[in-house]
């Protein structure tokens, strides 16, 4: 097999939907952004009861900023409007599709009461088959509580912290008082650097032995980061963590100091103050997912959404090659789409990576773009996650076996994938786009 070409790399814009925000885009872009919908886009409403629809339209502008976390729905409804609920588990199993806010709603209970039983944050990424805990008690924070910081940079050898699902190192520093930058520097890593749950991080250097007296011996530096704050312009690809590295002061400082949350969004031209520290330009951080290819820059919302969407499937435990080339297969056999078909796109997309984030914010295996992901959701009737690797999958099949049904032949569905079905039907495949229909078929053969 050869290489496959970086997914979504030479679409076209072809959509009504899109066409107000692409019009400056050249001829030849990004795949994702050609195929949020058919070539009739017409409006297809959403399965939701009457009842349902105020409590929703609150949470409606967050749902489309293309980050989908786990407590994504809202649970605010009036309690006379709710059905008689079972009795809640005390443990439940994940199945596909499920929230942690549809689960508190179907057994009448409280989102953030399940999440902090949990130790979960709002945009933590769910998974099926993981187990969590819906009665009992929280952990009592009294233990970690009455030491937050001192602990881990308080020995001499430092500490050791054992990494769990949804942490970030921005948020591990933040959590033992230490900066990002030491984090890095004590256990090799770089900003780019992945970790895992079960991975085991380093926290102090050993040579943390007598700071802690420092400031009661000395007060007078208390005023002094008055003097030396400044403000900071976000820039694409900065992740609030980023930022607090570059200008070598605690994450939870800046947190504080704008009165942020570790799941808080930044977006570019953001002004965020920077408490204690000299704002100079300092080395900038090489962006997770780029601005620009073949020499057109992406636009800054975009791009942001996208090192947002990289930001989380880094920090998240997603399928290997082959387990997720099996699961492309299985979706595709569930659908009614015949598996070497969708192996071929998932293979010439991404190579079955569900890593993959594009510029144009093509999110995973299938490389799906969140319009294209909320055409998606319509089609197979419940929202889709696109940073689930199973909801990912089913979006790219819903995709492929809805532009099958309705084009001429499987060369125009399969144009319609890369360059838009609503191009193709106006303009006829573009040369690029009959070098990638070969690709897929070629890609087939070698599934079969």
């Amino acid at each position: 097999m050869t290489t496959p070409r970086s997914p979504k790399q030479h679409p076209r814009p072809s959509l009504p939907m899109i066409a107000a925000t692409t019009a400056a885009l050249p001829a030849v872009v990004l795949s994702s952004l050609a195929i949020a919908q058919p070539a009739a886009a017409e409006s297809r409403p959403r399965a939701v009861p009457a009842t349902l629809a105020a409590a929703m339209q609150a949470q409606e502008a967050a749902l489309k900023s293309g980050l989908i976390p786990a407590a994504s729905v809202s649970t605010s409804i009036p309690a006379s409007l709710r059905p008689a609920q079972p009795s809640a588990p005390a443990e439940y199993t994940i199945a596909r599709g499920d929230t942690i806010s549809g689960i508190a709603g179907r057994y009448g209970l409280d989102t953030n009461a399940i999440l902090k039983l949990n130790n979960l944050q709002p945009n933590t990424i769910i998974y099926p088959g993981q187990k969590i805990k819906l009665t009992g008690s929280a952990p009592a924070p009294s233990a970690p509580a009455a030491k937050p910081e001192a602990p881990a940079p308080a020995t001499s050898g430092g500490s050791v912290y054992t990494v769990k699902s949804g942490d970030t190192l921005g948020a591990i520093a933040a959590r033992h008082g230490v900066k990002l930058s030491e984090v890095l520097s004590w256990n090799g890593l770089n900003m780019n650097s992945i970790i895992y749950p079960g991975q085991q991080i380093k926290i102090g250097g050993g040579q943390s032995s007598a700071p802690a007296p420092a400031p009661a011996a000395t007060p007078a530096p208390a005023p002094a980061p008055a003097p030396s704050s400044g403000s900071y312009t976000v820039k694409s690809g900065d992740t609030l963590s980023a930022i607090a590295a570059k200008h070598g002061v605690k994450l939870s400082d800046i947190l504080s100091a704008n009165k942020l949350t570790m799941s808080s969004v930044i977006y570019p031209g953001n002004k965020l103050v920077i408490p204690g520290a000299s704002i100079q330009p300092a080395a900038s951080v090489t962006p997770l997912v780029p601005s620009s290819f073949l020499g057109f820059t992406y636009p800054d919302a975009v791009v942001s959404s996208a090192n947002q969407n990289k930001a989380l499937l880094n920090a998240s435990p997603v399928p290997t090659r082959e387990q997720m080339k099996s699961i492309v297969a299985d979706t595709a056999r569930r659908m009614g789409v015949d598996p070497s078909l969708a192996l071929a796109f998932a293979y010439q997309e991404s190579g079955f990576n569900q890593r993959a984030v594009s510029p144009a914010n093509a999110i995973g295996t299938m490389q799906v773009i969140p319009t294209s992901g909320e055409w998606a959701s319509d089609l197979v009737g419940r929202k889709l996650n696109l940073l689930d690797p199973y909801d990912n999958a089913t979006a790219g099949v819903a995709i492929i076996r809805q532009l099958i049904r309705t084009s001429k032949d499987l060369d125009h569905a399969i144009a319609g994938y890369y360059q838009g079905q609503y191009s193709v039907s106006k303009n006829g495949m573009f040369d690029d786009t009959k070098a990638y229909v070969a690709a897929i078929k070629a890609h087939q053969k070698n599934f079969s």
